[in-house]
Formats: structure tokens, sequence, C-alpha cells
């Protein structure tokens, strides 16, 4: 009976896991997007070697991203956010999948022909930002309109497992190609491999949409409002982006670190560039299967999976070679997909149908938007001391954010426990 009901329950974890599969739809969105996500590490794992030969600069590298993120501030509570409640959001994708095909292939005609400037890089990078900023909240709220809400965990999770799989093929690639074909012929085989996604979202069948889109006729600004009032009164989803925003802003800023943990700490070639990316993808990858078998996104799976990730970036910092920082990145990467994925799903899970996209974008606003911060911040501490101490300087900026995350759900929900025991005594 024990080894039954031990099965039985590896089965329902696995159809947990899996169980988005099933829709016709969310195959085709997730082999579109692997063959993209790849193609697109690629082209960041390249465009930070190009940087920084062109500069030697930590501060360039990181303005660079900074650069790349800041269009999500202004952009993306309107574009991806009230827009995508408002239009079919395949559509919304293949416009901007198409942009961004063609600021691909811009970047590596201008590195193929010798005219690459770092103002062009900047602008180039500036145009990836703000079609990003539409793009990135619309992809997360569709692939829970492709699948039912019992599979939506499963979505959310397998999305991750794509994009972090992604993320071991495309840096090793890159590092590769950064060999084989040159830079300009990563920016260009990226632009090929956003084919891939259009075609998958163009034979997507509209009727197998769980569609819902907003009809009001209220202005954009009031439903940007709406998304806003609606996290901040809901005391779980506002707890979630209080972590998202602190771990966003000081932790995910994989693609200023990793260049300079290998130039500058750990004295490493393109090739080792391409080793620490992977190992942070393939622990990615262990940690997307992980979040998607565990069910429910509790409050302690969140706490827990944030702290892990701050105590590990901090070690991160003081590895003191090559093999020891590809350990620290397996954990990494296990637990940043743990994470985003745990806070990805519990927002999504909680937003009504008519509000996701909102607040997607208010996610997406925390979680990316604040990039520039954090990869200003980390580019200026590294310049100025180096790059371990901007790690460690992160990390502790991360545990602080976890701290204020849990005294804010404390006291709200004191609060709210307070008000309803006066409703409760003035009604007797």
């Amino acid at each position: 009976m024990a080894v039954l009901s031990s099965r039985t329950f590896r089965s329902e974890r696995m159809q947990r896991s899996l169980g988005a599969l099933h829709e016709r739809n969310y195959p085709l969105y997730l082999i579109g997007q692997l063959v993209s996500q790849v193609g697109t590490w690629m082209q960041r794992t390249a465009q930070a070697w190009l940087v920084l030969d062109l500069t030697g600069s930590p501060l360039a590298l990181g303005t660079v991203t900074a650069v790349q993120f800041v269009p999500v501030l202004f952009f993306t509570l309107w574009g991806g956010g009230a827009l995508a409640d408002r239009v079919a959001k395949r559509d919304l994708l293949v416009v901007t999948q198409t942009l961004q095909m063609l600021q691909a292939f811009a970047l590596g005609f201008l590195v193929l022909t010798g005219a690459v400037q770092l103002w062009q890089v900047y602008a180039l990078a500036l145009m990836l930002g703000i079609t990003s900023a539409v793009d990135q909240p619309a992809r997360r709220a569709l692939a829970s309109e492709l699948v039912d809400r019992e599979y939506v965990a499963s979505a959310v999770a397998l999305n991750s497992a794509m994009l972090n799989a992604a993320r071991v093929v495309g840096p090793a690639l890159g590092g590769l190609g950064i060999v084989l074909v040159g830079v300009a012929g990563c920016f260009l085989l990226n632009g090929v491999s956003f084919l891939a996604v259009i075609v998958a979202l163009l034979m997507m069948r509209s009727s197998e949409f769980r569609l819902v889109l907003n009809t009001r006729r209220t202005g954009l600004a009031g439903q940007i409002i709406e998304g806003f009032v609606y996290s901040w009164r809901t005391p779980d989803v506002a707890f979630t982006l209080i972590l998202v925003c602190a771990l966003g802003t000081f932790g995910y800023n994989f693609n200023v670190v990793l260049p300079l943990l290998a130039r500058f700490a750990l004295d490493s070639s393109a090739l080792g560039f391409g080793g620490l990316n992977s190992a942070l993808g393939i622990g990615s990858i262990a940690g997307a299967f992980f979040a998607a078998g565990q069910g429910r996104s509790t409050v302690r799976a969140l706490t827990f999976t944030a702290t892990a990730f701050s105590v590990v970036l901090g070690l991160l910092g003081l590895a003191p070679f090559y093999l020891a920082a590809i350990v620290l990145l397996l954990a990494q990467g296990f637990w940043s997909v743990s994470f985003s994925t745990t806070a990805n799903t519990r927002v999504q899970l909680a937003a009504p149908s008519e509000l996701r996209g909102r607040v997607m974008g208010i996610y997406n606003l925390v979680f990316v938007g604040t990039t520039p911060l954090g990869a200003g911040l980390t580019g200026a501490v590294a310049d100025r001391w180096d790059i371990r101490a901007a790690l460690v300087t992160n990390a502790a900026c991360c545990l602080l954010g976890i701290g204020l995350g849990l005294y804010y759900l404390r006291t709200h929900h004191a609060s709210e426990e307070s008000t309803a025991m006066a409703h409760a005594g003035s009604g007797s």
C-alpha cells in the first residue's frame, strides 16, 4: 500500500508539473519561445562581450544594461499591462517579436560591417527595452490564457523551465559562437530565431484561448490605477511584489555580474563565461521543475526561496576560484527560478482574469523595471572596488528587502485582524 501511495503521489506530482502540455496551443508557445530565447541569450552573451571589447569598462557594461531596462519603468504598465487587457495578447506579441527581430539584425549588420560604436549599442539596447516593456508582461499573461486554471501553475513553471533551458544552451552557444562566427554571427542568428516564435504564435487556434478582454470604456490611466489599487489592497500580492522588487533590483543582474565575474575575478575566456551562464541555467531548470511540483505557492515557500537566493548570491561574491563559482551558480540558478516561479504563480492565481495583464505589468515593473537601478549600482561598485564587493552589497540589499516585506505583511495582517475584531464587536 505504501508503494502504491508513493507511486500515486509521484503520478499526481508529474500531472501537476506537465499538465499544461495537454493543451494544443501551449506546446506551440513553448517550442517557439525556446528557439527564440536561445537566440536572445546568445545575443546577450555577445552584447556583453562586445561592450567590454569596445570599452573594457564595468561601468559601461552596467550602463548598457540600464539603458536596455529603463523603458520598462515608463512603458510596461501601459504597453504590457493595460494594453494587454484591451487587445489580443497573441497579436501584440507578433508585433513586438517582429520589432525585436529587426533590432537583432540591425546590431548584427553594424558589427559585421565594422561600423559599430558604443552609442549605437546603447540606441539599439534602448529599442529592445521599449519593445520588451510591452512584450514581457503580455507574454507572461498569455501563458495562463492557453490552459485551464488548474494547469496555470504548470504553465508558469514549464515556461520558467523553457526560459532557463535557453539560459543553458544560449550562453554556451554564445561563448562558442563568439569564437566560431564572431559577435556579429550571434546577433544575426538571434534575428533568425525570432521566426520560430512568430510562426508558432500564428499557428495557435484562437478558439482555444481562455481569452478575457477588458471591454470597459475606462481610460488607460484609470485601468492602470485600478491595477495598483487591487495589488495594494491584496496583502499577499503586495508582499510578493515587495520581495520581487528587492530581488529584481539587487539580485537578478546576471547580465552585468557574470561577464565581470568571468573577466575580472576569475580571468576566464569567452568559453569560460559561457560555462558560468550554463551553470546558472542548469540549476534553473532543476529549480523550475521543483517549483512546478509544489502545488500551492505559500508565504513560507516564497520567503524561504528568496532568502536562499540572497545567501547564495553573497557566497558567490566570496567564491575563491572558477569551480567554486560554478557550484554556487548551480545553486543560484535553482533558487532564482524556484523564487520567481513561486512569485509568478502566486500573483497570476490571485489576479482576476480581467486584471491579470495589469497586475503582471506591475509585476514586470518591479521585477524587470528596477534593473537599471541594480545594474547601475553593481557597475559603479565594481568600478570603484570590484565585482566581489558588488555581489556582497547586492545580497545584503536583498535580505533587507525580505525583512521589510515580512514587516509589512505582519503589520498589515495585524491591522486587518484588528479591523475585523472591531466590526465583530460593533455587530454584537
